[in-house]
C-alpha cells in the first residue's frame, strides 16, 4: 500500500508554507484546528513582522492575538509562539533545535509538531500522526491502537525510516482528497483490492467519484476506477480527457 500510495500521490509535501525551521515550527502550532490554507493566509504578516525568536519573544500579546484570530484559538496559540520564542532565545541561543527530546519541551510542541518539524525542516524523519493519519491506519488495519504515540511506534516498524516523512504526507494527502471521515470515496479508491474496510463509503463509481477532492480529482478517479496508479502529471491530463470524453 506505501508503493501505491507513492504513485497514487507524486505530489505529497507538506502543505505550510515557510523558509526555515522556526517559520515551519509557528506555522505547524497556528495548524492546530484550521486548515493549511488558512494558515498560509495568515503566516506572510506574521513571518514578516516576526522573523526571529527574538521578536517573538518580545511580541505584545494583544497584538499578537490580533494576527493570529482568522486562525482560530487565538489566545492559546498567541501564547504559545510567544513563549516560544522566549524558551529558544533563553535554551537554545534563538535557534530551533534539531532533536526530538529538545522539540517536545517547547511551548505548543508534542510529537506531531516535532515530528512534522523535524521531517521537513531537518531532514529527520519522523511520523506526523494527526487525524487523518489515525483514522487511515486503523482503516487500513495497520494498528489497531488510538493513541497517536502507539499509533506511531506501531506503524514505524512497518515502514523503512527514511520513508516515514514522506509516508505521513502521501496517508494525510489520501485522507483529504479520497478517504474522509464520513464518508470515504471507496468505490473510486486505488487501495480498494488491500483495503480491509472496503465498503464503508460508497461503492458505485459515479458516487464515490464525486467525493474525491484535490487537484486532477477526475483523472484520480478515473485512474482507480481503471485499477492504475496516476504516475505522472502528463497521465492525469490524458485521464482526464478520457473521462471527459
Amino acid at each position: 500500500m506505501n508503493g501505491e500510495l507513492a504513485l497514487l500521490h507524486p505530489d505529497a509535501h507538506c502543505e505550510l508554507d515557510f523558509r526555515t525551521p522556526l517559520e515551519l515550527t509557528v506555522a505547524t502550532i497556528l495548524s492546530a484546528q484550521t486548515t493549511d490554507r488558512l494558515v498560509n493566509s495568515v503566516t506572510p504578516t506574521l513571518f514578516a513582522k516576526y522573523p526571529t525568536a527574538a521578536d517573538y519573544a518580545a511580541a505584545d500579546p494583544a497584538e499578537m492575538e490580533g494576527l493570529l484570530k482568522p486562525t482560530g484559538f487565538f489566545r492559546a496559540k498567541s501564547k504559545s509562539v510567544i513563549g516560544l520564542g522566549q524558551a529558544l532565545v533563553e535554551r537554545y541561543g534563538g535557534e530551533v533545535p534539531g532533536k526530538l527530546a529538545d522539540l517536545v519541551t517547547l511551548p505548543g510542541i508534542g510529537r506531531k509538531t516535532a515530528n512534522v518539524v523535524l521531517g521537513n525542516a531537518f531532514g529527520v524523519p519522523g511520523i506526523s500522526v494527526d487525524t487523518h493519519f489515525q483514522r487511515l491506519v486503523r482503516r487500513w488495519a495497520w494498528t489497531v491502537e488510538s493513541n497517536p504515540v502507539k499509533i506511531e511506534h506501531a506503524v514505524g516498524p512497518l515502514i523503512p525510516r527514511k520513508e516515514w516523512t514522506i509516508l505521513s504526507h502521501r496517508v494525510i494527502f489520501h485522507g483529504r482528497r479520497v478517504c474522509h471521515a464520513r464518508k470515504p470515496a471507496c468505490g473510486a479508491c486505488a487501495l480498494a483490492t488491500w483495503c480491509p474496510s472496503y465498503g464503508d463509503g460508497p461503492l458505485d463509481f459515479d458516487v464515490a467519484a464525486k467525493l474525491v477532492k484535490g487537484p486532477d480529482a477526475a483523472a484520480r478517479a478515473r485512474a482507480a476506477a481503471l485499477g492504475l496508479p496516476v504516475r505522472s502529471a502528463e497521465e492525469m491530463v490524458a485521464l482526464a480527457r478520457d473521462d471527459s470524453a
